[in-house]
């Protein structure tokens, strides 16, 4: 379902385009269709109100949480149901952020993530990705939304890019705020700088090494590393944010000295954070996570080099709760 079919639904029950509006805001927020009116009477027609309890239900038949896994980082990773029987992940971040999921599956096929692992199912809708948003700010503010949870946003362009506008419209998120991932697309490149609303840029790196990055994401499209950073440069410029390269060290592939050497000559001079995130380690893996002296030996050369680095995890590593290990152990236990 697309935003297109929510406006339609509220249309259908008598809403008009300023009830419209303003009812799908209060859900972007969480809250009541109705919410923000003393006397909702005085606002919206009363066919609406009448129907309201089958249009709660049907908002919240588009995702609901079918269970919650804390992790000891102050997040929590959210199993979300969605209404044809399948499952995605979202993230509830520390400091009012969430991550999510804008495909069921995956087509990249990344060698070292759970969710590369089943391939694609389908994309999601507009509506089932601003669903995520609802569902997380029912349990905390949110003012940051990564699109970093299961999927490839850059496959599924049309809904991200209409969830991206609603958010920095009516969802009240700040631009900088929203955070686009991609492994590197040039069809993302092309649009993402047409948008009114135009979001960070966070692209998945991991090598300096065309050969071996094609090992690693072995379906994502052939654009050299030094190309894919002069097209994420040439977008940071357009909007001022810095790009944030995403880089999964994986122990003895990508974590050696001539990295950090050849990441230094990639990113002298560009607007840009390396965000070194240790492997998240995954059942029946060849890949193991690096000592943390190694990791943050590589900060620290980056940081010598003039490189803006940072040592991140990802969210829910002690429940094993990387992304597409909850919805994996659930299929396997169906």
């Amino acid at each position: 379902m697309n935003i297109a079919d929510l406006h339609e639904l509220l249309r259908a029950h008598g809403a008009g385009p300023a009830h419209t509006r303003r009812a799908l805001r209060a859900w972007l927020q969480g809250k009541p269709l109705d919410a923000g009116h003393a006397q909702p009477r005085d606002f919206f027609p009363a066919r609406f109100l009448g129907a309201l309890p089958v249009l709660h239900a049907a908002m919240e038949a588009l995702a609901h949480v079918r269970s919650v896994h804390p992790a000891d980082d102050g997040s929590s990773r959210l199993l979300i149901g969605l209404a044809d029987g399948q499952s995605v992940e979202s993230v509830l971040l520390p400091r009012e952020g969430v991550c999510v999921s804008t495909q069921v599956g995956c087509a990249v096929g990344c060698t070292f993530c759970m969710t590369g692992r089943e391939g694609l199912k389908r994309h999601l809708g507009s509506a089932e990705i601003l669903a995520q948003v609802a569902l997380a700010r029912t349990r905390h503010p949110v003012r940051k939304v990564v699109f970093m949870g299961m999927g490839e946003p850059a496959h599924n362009l049309d809904n991200v890019l209409e969830a991206i506008q609603t958010l920095g419209t009516d969802g009240g998120v700040p631009h900088k705020n929203l955070v686009f991932s991609t492994v590197g697309d040039r069809r993302a490149f092309e649009r993402l700088p047409l948008g009114v609303v135009k979001p960070a840029l966070a692209l998945s790196l991991h090598t300096t090494k065309a050969d071996l990055r094609t090992e690693l994401l072995p379906r994502a499209p052939r654009i050299a590393p030094d190309e894919l950073v002069s097209l994420a440069d040439d977008y940071s410029r357009a909007t001022g944010y810095p790009v944030q390269y995403q880089w999964t060290l994986l122990e003895g592939i990508n974590d050696g000295d001539d990295e950090v050497d050849a990441i230094a000559r990639l990113l002298a001079g560009h607007y840009a954070v390396m965000n070194l995130i240790p492997f998240n380690t995954l059942p029946d893996s060849p890949y193991r996570r690096p000592a943390m002296e190694r990791a943050a030996a590589m900060v620290r050369a980056l940081h010598r080099r003039g490189v803006l680095a940072k040592l991140r995890y990802s969210a829910g590593q002690n429940v094993d709760g990387g992304c597409g290990q909850l919805r994996a152990r659930v299929l396997a236990a169906t």
